[in-house]
């Protein structure tokens, strides 16, 4: 890696990437580009933005002469794609964003990698490409792990969206000898996380005094993994995975959403007290199911720790403190001291 592309890394997972990357590479030079949605701010890289290692580019994965301009201005050797609509709820509503964003312009990505690499015979780069669990499908409470030779069965349209990219990122290695690498990650979680996802969403509605949703009855479950091992993960496939290779990344940590809610419950409970002396479970609230809503996702993380060696380095408990504690600062814990007494 000298040249290294990263896509969405303004957002939750790429921007904890590029903190990551600049912390473990001295000499690179670091391009980042990012179309600055709601999820992607530079407040998530401001500590990185005076690094001259580190050059941020405001703009769109689907403007392909931007791409190839980015490719041929920074001679790019390696990519990190995590630009994506990931937003299951958005995608059911306007299932046509989340197509043209996540197929459509990791084509533009792969075509621009494919030309400008073709004329070196593609040696010494790297297409990596992050994936999601989601396209794996739902599965029973007793069912094997998700593997990563288990058949897609992909239950809407932010994962079929998905599905498809990984598609087109195998077709690319087979079709023209793209040096691709893909992973499919669990659900993510820890600081900067965008406010939608469920985590900080229960965390900032605690703080401001509001009902906490819970979709259905809560039972849904998934496999937590923490944003730092996800990025710790994926710099390790980079370094040691093998061209043409998927690598599943999972957390070790299937809670499901009930007991997630009453953990962040139990801590807020104790960091930051009600004024009106109740506990914070008191907001909670169901709300209808989502549409197609996947029972439980599983990562079966045996490939990755027999070939890299890599596993999760921590636990929920204090992972889960780290993120409290980061929203707590985040969302201006002050104004909340005196909170009043909430309905």
């Amino acid at each position: 890696m000298k040249n290294i592309l990263v896509t969405g890394g303004a957002g939750f997972i790429g921007s904890n990437f590029v903190e990551l990357l600049l912390k473990k590479e001295e000499s690179i030079k670091l391009i980042n580009i990012d179309k600055l949605t709601d999820a992607g701010t530079k407040d998530n890289i401001k500590d990185s933005l005076c690094d001259p290692r580190h050059v941020f580019l405001q703009g769109d994965i689907l403007d392909k002469t931007f791409i190839k301009d980015v490719f041929y201005k920074y001679n790019i050797d390696t990519v990190v794609h995590f630009a994506a609509e990931s937003h299951v709820d958005n995608s059911i509503k306007s299932p046509e964003l989340s197509v043209l964003t996540n197929v459509v312009g990791t084509l533009n990505l792969l075509e621009a990698s494919r030309e400008y690499w073709e004329f070196n015979n593609f040696q010494n780069k790297r297409f990596h490409h992050i994936s999601t669990d989601e396209v794996f499908g739902s599965l029973g409470y007793n069912d094997a792990s998700f593997t990563e030779e288990t058949r897609y069965d992909p239950r809407s349209p932010y994962s079929a969206s998905k599905a498809s990219s990984d598609h087109l990122v195998r077709a690319y290695f087979n079709t023209y000898g793209l040096p691709v690498s893909v992973s499919n990650c669990s659900n993510n979680f820890g600081p900067k996380q965008y406010h939608e996802k469920l985590i900080p969403l229960l965390i900032k509605n605690c703080l401001e005094g509001l009902p906490v949703p819970i979709y259905g009855d809560g039972s849904n479950i998934r496999d937590w993994l923490y944003v730092s091992d996800h990025c710790e993960a994926i710099y390790l496939i980079l370094k040691k995975g093998l061209v043409g290779e998927t690598y599943n990344i999972g957390g070790s940590c299937e809670v499901s959403n009930l007991d997630m809610a009453h953990m962040i419950f139990n801590k807020l409970d104790k960091l930051v007290p009600r004024a009106n002396g109740l506990s914070y479970k008191d907001l909670l609230v169901f709300v209808d199911d989502r549409a197609g809503h996947d029972f439980r996702y599983s990562i079966n993380g045996s490939k990755i720790l027999r070939e890299l060696n890599w596993k999760p380095t921590g636990n929920i408990d204090d992972y889960l403190d780290k993120t409290i504690n980061f929203y707590i600062q985040k969302f201006n814990i002050n104004k909340f001291e005196n909170m009043h007494e909430e309905a």
